[in-house]
């Protein structure tokens, strides 16, 4: 889909592409020849019809509503359907995951974590999953904070059935995301997929009691992936559901954190609530603070910036400027810009 992007420039045009120019854009032979015949089977009509009439969103890589942490790197996926809304401040998120058989210790954790998270104005993003993803979810939504849960099934569906009210408050105080299509089961296969896109949206993951085979691990791993932090809260040696967090720890893989105040350290977040802010009084006009909600760490090229925001060039041009001269973004190579924090 990447590749369809760049070389087409609009994912319209690419859909009514012959094969040989598929190829052209990068596609292998046989994949391309499978998408052209699959493509009379296909109406993309009647899909966004159906979108719409169960009240979802869906978001493209072509779309400057895209996440901007799952669009820095290769790992995101083409499409995410999203019930709720995703807001420049969800940039600023911390994953939280852990055991689906909770503890007393592990439910501590979690609502003292979660809790300090969302007053530092931190998004919690978690899998909807039973015990910490649901003790997270909540406990965001008790502190007044935004939470964004992401399916391995359709947005659609309720899963587990007794998690179907909080999925509706969710996406009234936050978003539901998924890659999979309305309907789609919650098959195995797709949590992994899932673990990814949670990993993806964060700035860092917490993971809070997991045993050797939690998929809690697989979220961390994938957080790795991605050049994100990881973090775990340490427990007993004697406990089965604490053996994957402390091997975690023992392995390097994850920092040790007992308080909040370590986690903001570590990413370097310690005036985030000052900073989001500043941004809306330092962004003088729309196209700014456009400009601002896009930019982050990791470089964007000028024609990036173009193309996400659907501004003209000249326009991104000649706002970085008055950007840079104000110190709220820099240029570290040609024509590629960072947000200045």
């Amino acid at each position: 889909m990447r590749r369809l992007w760049e070389h087409f420039g609009d994912l319209g045009a690419a859909w009514a592409a012959p094969a040989d120019a598929l190829q052209r854009a990068g596609l292998d032979r046989r994949v391309a020849a499978a998408a052209v015949a699959e493509r009379p089977s296909l109406t993309p009509d009647a899909e966004r019809d159906a979108l719409e009439q169960a009240g979802v969103d869906l978001i493209t890589l072509a779309d400057s509503s895209y996440p901007v942490l799952l669009r820095r790197g290769e790992g995101g996926p083409a499409c995410l359907h999203l019930r709720g809304a995703l807001v420049p401040e969800d940039e600023m998120a911390v994953a939280v995951v852990g055991s689906r058989m909770i503890t007393s210790y592990g439910r501590q954790a979690t609502l003292q974590f979660v809790g300090d998270l969302v007053r530092q104005g931190l998004t919690i993003v978690s899998g909807l999953a039973r015990g910490i993803d649901a003790v997270a979810h909540r406990a965001a939504l008790e502190a007044g904070g935004r939470t964004i849960a992401v399916l391995g099934c359709g947005v659609d569906v309720a899963y587990p059935p007794e998690h179907r009210g909080l999925a509706a408050e969710i996406a009234a105080h936050g978003a539901v995301l998924s890659e999979f299509p309305l309907g789609a089961k919650p098959d195995a296969p797709n949590f992994p997929m899932r673990n990814n896109i949670i990993a993806g949206l964060s700035l860092g993951t917490l993971v809070i009691e997991a045993g050797t085979s939690s998929g809690s691990l697989i979220t961390a791993a994938r957080a790795l992936d991605w050049n994100r932090e990881v973090f775990a809260v340490p427990g007993s040696i004697y406990a089965p559901r604490c053996q994957g967090t402390n091997r975690l720890i023992s392995k390097g893989e994850a920092k040790s954190v007992s308080t909040v105040d370590e986690i903001m350290a570590e990413l370097n977040l310690g005036l985030v609530p000052q900073q989001l802010a500043m941004d809306g009084l330092l962004a003088h006009d729309h196209t700014e603070g456009t400009l601002l909600a896009h930019l982050g760490s990791e470089p964007l090229h000028v024609d990036a910036l173009t193309r996400l925001t659907s501004l003209p060039v000249s326009v991104v041009t000649s706002t970085l400027t008055m950007l840079e001269l104000r110190g709220l973004v820099r240029q570290v190579s040609a024509m590629q810009f960072v947000r200045a924090r």
